[in-house]
Formats: C-alpha cells, structure tokens, sequence
C-alpha cells in the first residue's frame, strides 16, 4: 500500500533557531497543511508538511518523543534525527488538543510496533538488517499530503486564521526586577560599609578621649617640668649642668608639641570620615527610597499586566460569541435564500398553469 495520510490539519509551522536555541523561526508564511503518515512496508508514522514543493517538516514517530502544549493555540516537539524542535500554531485550542491526542496515539503505536518487531528478531534469533534505502524518505507530493476530503479536517480560509504565536515574557515586568534587584545590592553593600564605618568611629571616638588625657597629662607635665626648671634655675649653683637639663626639657616639650599637632591631624581625620559616613548614610537612605519606589512600580506593573489578561480574555470571549452569531446568521440567511427559492419555483408554476 507505501506511504498513505492518516490525519490531516492546518498549522502555521516553526522552527527553532539553530544559533541560540530560543527564539522561533517561521517556516511557513501562512498556514499549511500538516499530516500524519503511516508507512505500511516499514511500520513507522511520520509527520510530514509542504509549503508548494518544499518539505518544511519530515519527522519520524518515535517512542521516545513528546508533544507538549506550551499555550492555547502553540505545541512544540523534539526531533533528534533532524536536530531540531518543530512548533505549530493553531487556529483553535481544539485543533491543537486533536493534534496532541493523535501524537499520542500513532506514539504509542510506534512503541508497540517497535516491541513486536524486537520480539520477533528474538524469536527468529536472525538479526535483521536495515535495507539501504531505509532510511530515505519516500517522494511526496501537494497532493499527497493534502490527502482526501474524509481524512483532513475542513480547511480554513488563509485570512481567517489567527496566527498563534510562542508566548514571551512582559518586558516592562522583567526589567523593574533587574532595577530591584540592582538597587539591593547596593543597598546591601551600603548598608555593610555603613556598619564598618560606625565601628570605626566608636573606635576613634574612644581613641580621641584616650588622646585628650594624654594630652592633658603631658600639658601638666609640661607645666610641671617648666616649674621645675624655673626651680632648678633659682636654686642650683651649676648653671651648666642646668642649663643641659633645660635643653633636655625644651626637646621633650618641642616632641610633646608635636605628638599633639600630630593627634589633632588624627582628629581632623576622624571628623572627615565622621562626614562621609553621614554622607553615606544619606545615600542609603536615597536608595531605600528608590528601591520602595520601584516596588511600588512593580506592583503598578502586576495590575496592569492582570488587567490586560483579563481584557484579552475578555475581547477572546467577544470574538467567540460574535463567530457564534454570525454563524447563526448564516444558516438563518440560508433557509430565507432557500424558502425564497422554492417561492419564486411555485410563483413560476402558478403563471405557467395561469
């Protein structure tokens, strides 16, 4: 009998690109037709579909393939012999549910034609040879594939069919979450060098009063020494010897002066790194409101998205109903045309017997 057409539907047909393995590639300008194949000599199903003379889909059946509906109208399938995933956008949820059910079903076929052929090649213990044109497809043709009125679904006008294309994410939604999640971050890291910094000034704070004692020590001891010289001057005869103490003195007070120019720099540092952790904390602060401002936008995003579903399911609802409509005008429009038909047929017998 060879290669005959089992099931037949129209689809619009994709591909996915081979370069970055997301995005979707048409193959078919408009909707064609898809059909299943069954192959009698070989006991194998193939989905096969031509746009003109080019086969843009030849995919053998196996056990091991799944069809998954990835939306309403859209399914999806992988082809490990060709390399590649086929997608189908549909006129209708129903004819996308047809298509699912007969995947399923010539699957399961091919599953259990597999495990007979293994068990008669057990039985038989000859192993079986593949022919060498075993592999090789056999010719097709538009007509063939179209197959005959009673084993495709009824066709579609090109026009009237809406093309179903793969779902994509909101981007306004996606790109506010990269914001947030920016903003975090920084938040995160702010708030950390904030912590390091308040440590760092508790431990200086306790530094510069551990260096004003000091200093006030070393003031008294210089006062201290100061007196004792004017003492030594007054009271010791050996003005050389006093003299060498004195010298000794100013040396300690001019090391002592400049141990306090050096404390007070390291103050004036202090009080620099107290200003910009002030500064960091009003950055911190500017970035906490930024980051609720844009969570308050995400949530104004959510509502916005929830509320285009439910306007598109509410135009969806629309259109079925007016298809509905318009399709009971036409059969009401059909019996007038036919009650005027048998009319003007009576009329027209009526002068012929007058």
């Amino acid at each position: 009998m060879g290669e005959q057409p089992i099931f037949s539907t129209r689809a619009h047909v994709f591909q996915i690109d081979p370069n970055t393995k997301k995005n979707w590639v048409p193959t078919s300008k408009h909707a064609v037709t898809v059909s299943y194949f069954y192959d009698s000599t070989r006991n194998v199903y193939r989905i096969i579909s031509l746009d003109g003379s080019k086969a843009i889909i030849n995919s053998t059946i196996t056990p091991n393939m799944t069809f998954t509906k990835t939306s309403q109208k859209f399914g999806q399938w992988a082809d490990s012999r060709a390399n590649t995933v086929y997608g189908l956008g549909f006129s209708s949820e129903h004819h996308l549910s047809k298509f699912a059910e007969k995947f399923q079903e010539f699957k399961e076929a091919a599953r259990l034609a597999k495990e007979k052929s293994q068990e008669k090649m057990e039985l038989t213990s000859t192993p079986s040879q593949e022919s060498a044109g075993g592999d090789l497809q056999s010719p097709l043709t538009p007509e063939s594939i179209n197959g005959t009125d009673d084993e495709r679904t009824p066709d579609v006008t090109q026009n009237s069919e809406p093309r179903a294309e793969p779902t994509q994410n909101a981007l306004p939604f996606s790109h506010s979450s990269a914001i947030s999640k920016h903003w975090e971050a920084e938040l995160a890291t702010l708030k950390g060098n904030n912590a390091k910094l308040t440590a760092a000034l508790l431990e200086s704070t306790a530094n510069v009063k551990q260096w004003k004692q000091q200093l006030a020590a070393y003031q008294e001891e210089a006062e201290r020494l100061h007196k004792r010289v004017t003492e030594l001057e007054c009271v010791s005869s050996q003005a050389n010897a006093v003299h060498t103490h004195k010298t000794e003195l100013n040396q300690t007070i001019q090391e002592l002066e400049e141990a306090l120019k050096l404390r007070e720099e390291e103050i004036e540092r202090l009080k620099q790194e107290i200003d910009n952790a002030r500064e960091l904390q009003e950055q911190r602060d500017s970035l906490t409101q930024k980051l609720q401002e844009v969570e308050i936008r995400n949530k104004d995003l959510e509502g916005q998205l929830s509320d285009l579903e439910q306007r598109l399911e509410k135009s969806q609802n629309e259109q079925e109903a007016f298809r509905n409509n318009l399709k009971t005008l036409l059969e009401i429009l059909d019996g007038k045309i036919f009650e005027l038909t048998e009319l003007r047929d009576n009329l027209a017998k009526l002068l012929e017997c007058s």
